[in-house]
Parts: structure tokens; C-alpha cells; sequence
């Protein structure tokens, strides 16, 4: 057996309930840190939560609620996000400036006997709200 690994550490600062990024969604690219490995996903930020895309396909994360503080005019955000069906928790930080946003992740599993995680960092652009395909 081996020891649990924490899940992100998001930086503290004066977090309140998303609505900040309501409506837009982003394409993004990223990587595991550790494989190398592609990851393509679209997030959408909608009623004050967030949905990315894969995870719903994957796990049926459905939408979980989100939290962004401004800094020097970039819209930070965080969140975590729970496979219903699964020990699967993915924790959220980003950044968002104009139509750019950069994202930091972990997705943790626990089982009791291991933990499993992948630290994830990908770059996207924003897309127009007609063109972006909302999952379930």
C-alpha cells in the first residue's frame, strides 16, 4: 500500500462563488508532467459551474460549482470536480486573460490499497458559445 498524495494546492487568496467566466468556453491542449502525454478537452463555465468535457464523457462529473478572485485583471478560478460513480477527483486552477487561459490539475484516484495521480498543465483559447459542444 502506499501513502495518499494530496490533491493541488490552490494559492489562498479572496475566492467567491464563480459567475465570472459565465458563458464562455475554452479549447484546450495540455500535457501530463510526468508522461508527456496529449490532452485535448473543451471546459465550459455556465451558472456558476464548470464542466470539462472529457471528465463527463469519462466519469459523468456532471457540473460542479467554481471560485475566482481577480489579480492584476486576470480572472483566477479554481475547482474540483467528483466521478460520482468512481474515486476520481480532479482539482482545477487556472487563469484566464482576455481569451487565453492557462490550467494547472490533478486528477487523484484513491483506492484503498493505492493512490494514482497526474499532474496535468494545458493552454487554450477562448471559443464562440455557438461552437462550443456542451456534454450530458
Amino acid at each position: 500500500m502506499n501513502e495518499d498524495i494530496p490533491d493541488l494546492q490552490v494559492p489562498d487568496g479572496a475566492w467567491s462563488a464563480g459567475g465570472d467566466l459565465d458563458g464562455r468556453s475554452f479549447d484546450i491542449l495540455g500535457r501530463d508532467t510526468e508522461s508527456g502525454a496529449v490532452l485535448e478537452d473543451m471546459i465550459h463555465f455556465r451558472n456558476g459551474t464548470f464542466q470539462s468535457v472529457d471528465c463527463q464523457n469519462y466519469c459523468d462529473f456532471g457540473w460542479s460549482d467554481y471560485r475566482t478572485k481577480m489579480v492584476d485583471g486576470v480572472t483566477h478560478f479554481t475547482v474540483t470536480t467528483v466521478c460520482p460513480d468512481a474515486p476520481h477527483t480532479v482539482v482545477w486552477y487556472g487563469q484566464v486573460e482576455d481569451d487565453a487561459i492557462r490550467i494547472d490539475a490533478t486528477w487523484t484516484t484513491r483506492r484503498w490499497y493505492w493512490t494514482n495521480q497526474i499532474a496535468l498543465t494545458a493552454e487554450g483559447e477562448a471559443v464562440p458559445e455557438n461552437t462550443a459542444e456542451i456534454a450530458g
